[in-house]
Protein backbone atom coordinates (compact mmCIF):
# COMPACT_ATOMS: atom_id res chain seq x y z
CA UNK A 1 0.00 0.00 0.00
CA UNK A 2 1.19 3.65 -0.93
CA UNK A 3 0.06 6.38 0.31
CA UNK A 4 -0.34 9.47 -1.34
CA UNK A 5 -1.72 13.32 -0.43
CA UNK A 6 -4.43 15.06 -2.16
CA UNK A 7 -6.36 17.88 -0.90
CA UNK A 8 -4.42 17.63 2.14
CA UNK A 9 -5.64 14.07 3.11
CA UNK A 10 -4.35 10.70 2.88
CA UNK A 11 -5.05 8.76 -0.30
CA UNK A 12 -4.61 4.60 -0.05
CA UNK A 13 -3.07 2.94 -3.15
CA UNK A 14 -3.41 -0.34 -2.32
CA UNK A 15 -2.48 -3.61 -5.27
CA UNK A 16 -4.79 -6.56 -3.97
CA UNK A 17 -3.49 -9.74 -4.74
CA UNK A 18 -5.92 -12.40 -6.31
CA UNK A 19 -6.87 -13.84 -2.56
CA UNK A 20 -7.71 -10.00 -1.36
CA UNK A 21 -10.09 -9.66 -4.19
CA UNK A 22 -11.55 -13.16 -3.61
CA UNK A 23 -12.23 -12.04 -0.09
CA UNK A 24 -14.35 -9.20 -0.80
CA UNK A 25 -17.34 -11.50 -1.85
CA UNK A 26 -17.51 -13.50 1.33
CA UNK A 27 -17.84 -9.83 2.97
CA UNK A 28 -21.11 -8.54 0.69
CA UNK A 29 -23.36 -9.83 2.95
CA UNK A 30 -21.98 -8.37 5.99
CA UNK A 31 -20.93 -4.35 4.67
CA UNK A 32 -23.26 -2.03 4.71
CA UNK A 33 -23.32 -0.72 1.29
CA UNK A 34 -21.49 -3.57 -0.82
CA UNK A 35 -22.00 -1.11 -3.91
CA UNK A 36 -21.07 2.02 -2.83
CA UNK A 37 -25.19 3.27 -3.68
CA UNK A 38 -24.16 6.26 -0.67
CA UNK A 39 -21.16 8.49 -0.22
CA UNK A 40 -19.24 9.93 2.60
CA UNK A 41 -18.14 13.56 1.39
CA UNK A 42 -17.07 12.76 -2.28
CA UNK A 43 -19.92 11.09 -4.56
CA UNK A 44 -18.69 7.69 -5.70
CA UNK A 45 -17.67 7.63 -9.76
CA UNK A 46 -19.79 5.37 -11.69
CA UNK A 47 -16.35 3.21 -12.27
CA UNK A 48 -16.51 2.20 -8.69
CA UNK A 49 -19.92 1.40 -7.60
CA UNK A 50 -19.04 -2.68 -7.91
CA UNK A 51 -17.69 -4.74 -5.45
CA UNK A 52 -14.35 -4.10 -6.01
CA UNK A 53 -14.40 -0.09 -5.42
CA UNK A 54 -12.53 0.22 -8.53
CA UNK A 55 -11.70 0.37 -12.05
CA UNK A 56 -12.18 -3.06 -14.12
CA UNK A 57 -9.13 -2.52 -16.46
CA UNK A 58 -7.34 -2.29 -13.26
CA UNK A 59 -9.30 -3.63 -10.63
CA UNK A 60 -6.50 -5.16 -8.37
CA UNK A 61 -5.95 -1.44 -7.18
CA UNK A 62 -7.68 -0.20 -4.76
CA UNK A 63 -7.79 3.94 -4.65
CA UNK A 64 -9.83 5.66 -1.66
CA UNK A 65 -9.47 8.89 1.00
CA UNK A 66 -7.99 6.95 4.61
CA UNK A 67 -10.20 8.94 5.99
CA UNK A 68 -12.81 7.49 8.84
CA UNK A 69 -16.45 8.71 7.87
CA UNK A 70 -17.64 8.28 11.52
CA UNK A 71 -15.20 11.25 12.91
CA UNK A 72 -12.41 11.68 10.32
CA UNK A 73 -10.04 9.69 11.83
CA UNK A 74 -7.44 7.75 9.59
CA UNK A 75 -8.02 3.75 9.98
CA UNK A 76 -5.15 1.32 10.04
CA UNK A 77 -4.29 -1.09 7.95
CA UNK A 78 -5.00 -5.27 9.14
CA UNK A 79 -4.31 -6.84 5.70
CA UNK A 80 -3.92 -10.50 8.17
CA UNK A 81 -6.94 -13.16 8.01
CA UNK A 82 -8.34 -14.48 11.03
CA UNK A 83 -8.83 -13.74 14.53
CA UNK A 84 -7.19 -11.02 16.15
CA UNK A 85 -7.71 -8.60 18.93
CA UNK A 86 -11.09 -5.84 17.70
CA UNK A 87 -11.44 -8.03 14.92
CA UNK A 88 -13.87 -10.61 14.26
CA UNK A 89 -12.81 -14.36 14.19
CA UNK A 90 -13.30 -14.61 10.39
CA UNK A 91 -11.45 -11.72 9.78
CA UNK A 92 -10.62 -11.43 5.92
CA UNK A 93 -8.46 -8.67 6.18
CA UNK A 94 -9.00 -4.74 5.62
CA UNK A 95 -8.79 -1.52 8.11
CA UNK A 96 -9.56 -0.94 11.09
CA UNK A 97 -10.74 2.63 12.80
CA UNK A 98 -8.62 3.25 15.94
CA UNK A 99 -11.30 5.95 17.21
CA UNK A 100 -14.43 3.74 17.33
CA UNK A 101 -14.10 0.17 15.69
CA UNK A 102 -15.31 0.91 12.90
CA UNK A 103 -14.20 -1.89 10.33
CA UNK A 104 -13.48 -1.67 6.25
CA UNK A 105 -12.68 -4.27 4.11
CA UNK A 106 -10.33 -4.49 1.22
CA UNK A 107 -12.54 -2.49 -0.56
CA UNK A 108 -12.61 0.48 2.07
CA UNK A 109 -16.82 -0.64 2.59
CA UNK A 110 -17.92 -0.59 5.98
CA UNK A 111 -19.03 -3.51 8.13
CA UNK A 112 -22.67 -2.93 9.43
CA UNK A 113 -23.92 -2.26 12.40
CA UNK A 114 -20.35 -0.01 13.60
CA UNK A 115 -20.05 3.75 14.21
CA UNK A 116 -19.15 4.95 10.66
CA UNK A 117 -22.05 5.51 8.49
CA UNK A 118 -20.63 4.99 4.71
CA UNK A 119 -17.84 4.05 3.29
CA UNK A 120 -14.29 5.26 2.82
CA UNK A 121 -14.68 7.45 -0.16
CA UNK A 122 -12.97 7.08 -4.00
CA UNK A 123 -11.48 10.20 -5.98
CA UNK A 124 -12.39 10.87 -9.34
CA UNK A 125 -8.75 8.90 -10.67
CA UNK A 126 -7.70 7.50 -13.93
CA UNK A 127 -4.44 5.91 -15.15
CA UNK A 128 -2.00 7.49 -17.27
CA UNK A 129 0.06 4.19 -17.51
CA UNK A 130 -0.35 0.91 -15.98
CA UNK A 131 1.47 2.10 -12.54
CA UNK A 132 0.54 6.04 -13.26
CA UNK A 133 -2.47 7.36 -11.59
CA UNK A 134 -3.88 10.92 -11.29
CA UNK A 135 -5.96 11.35 -8.84
CA UNK A 136 -8.57 14.41 -8.74
CA UNK A 137 -9.18 13.69 -12.34
CA UNK A 138 -10.94 11.23 -14.53
CA UNK A 139 -13.09 11.53 -17.69
CA UNK A 140 -15.80 13.58 -16.08
CA UNK A 141 -13.45 16.50 -15.02
CA UNK A 142 -11.71 17.48 -12.10
CA UNK A 143 -12.97 17.55 -8.48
Amino acid sequence: MKVVEWRGKPVWILRRTPEMLASLKKNDEKVADPNSDKFFQIETPAYAKNETRSRKEHEEVLVVVGICSHLGCSPSSRFATGAQPNLPDDWNGGFLCPCHGSTFDLAARVFKNKPAPANMDVPPYMFLADNRILIGKDEKGEA
